[in-house]
């Protein structure tokens, strides 16, 4: 499986012989970042809405089904699980963590979530080859929720997300302190992460993608 990083929370998945997923796309004119060949089949998003037919995915080339809540989803052989983070109706706090399942390698993939999962939602996602987790939301996570994060849901990789990169109009902070509070000074940095199925190393290893 390959992920390709877009800036924000978007990432496109994909793997030979199956449809691609292209995660929370954002609108490029309010985000002040373009995406380069964003295509796939298949788009989710993390905000809940009553009606998925009000989105719009202009900046994607492809799609043919949208997935914007929770609920188990099988399509093409890709597996879809999406679940609430926060309990529903709850003020500014309405959006979905997705994984998605390719073979026996699950990205999660947590949205905008601004607290540590509990244990109901941790139990809900399962087993996680790749976390996609939200470190520079202002009002988000903190650094060091971002760590316990971490803790409870044991990622073999961690991808982190959400942060301020160049051209970015969209309020982040850095990327650093998230950083430095799990102690790594030189991170593994890569244009795009190939994950082989079963693949996984014996300690969590953050990987930091180049937007594209």
């Amino acid at each position: 499986m390959e992920m390709t990083w877009y800036g924000l929370g978007c990432f496109r998945l994909a793997e030979r012989g199956f449809p691609s997923v292209v995660m929370d796309p954002f609108d490029p004119d309010e985000a002040g970042l373009r995406p380069r060949d964003l295509q796939a089949p298949l788009v989710t998003t993390s905000r809940l809405v009553e009606d998925v037919r009000t989105l719009t995915w202009s900046q994607v080339g492809g799609v043919t089904r949208s997935v914007a809540g929770p609920g188990e989803y099988e399509i093409g052989g890709v597996f879809i699980n999406g679940v609430a983070s926060h309990p529903v109706g709850e003020e500014n706090r309405e959006h979905v963590v997705y994984t998605v399942t390719y073979h026996s390698t699950t990205v999660c993939h947590l949205g905008e979530l601004d607290r540590p999962p509990t244990q109901s939602l941790v139990e809900a996602i399962g087993p996680v080859t790749v976390l996609l987790i939200p470190v520079g939301i202002p009002d988000g996570l903190t650094p060091a929720m971002a760590a316990e994060t971490l803790r409870l849901i044991e990622p073999a990789i961690v991808v982190p997300m959400q942060y301020d990169v160049p051209g970015l109009l969209v309020a982040r902070n850095s990327l650093e302190g998230f950083l430095k509070e799990l102690g790594v000074s030189d991170p593994t940095c890569l244009g795009s992460l190939r994950v082989s199925d079963g693949a996984e190393p014996e300690e969590a290893q953050i990987v930091v993608l180049e937007p594209q």
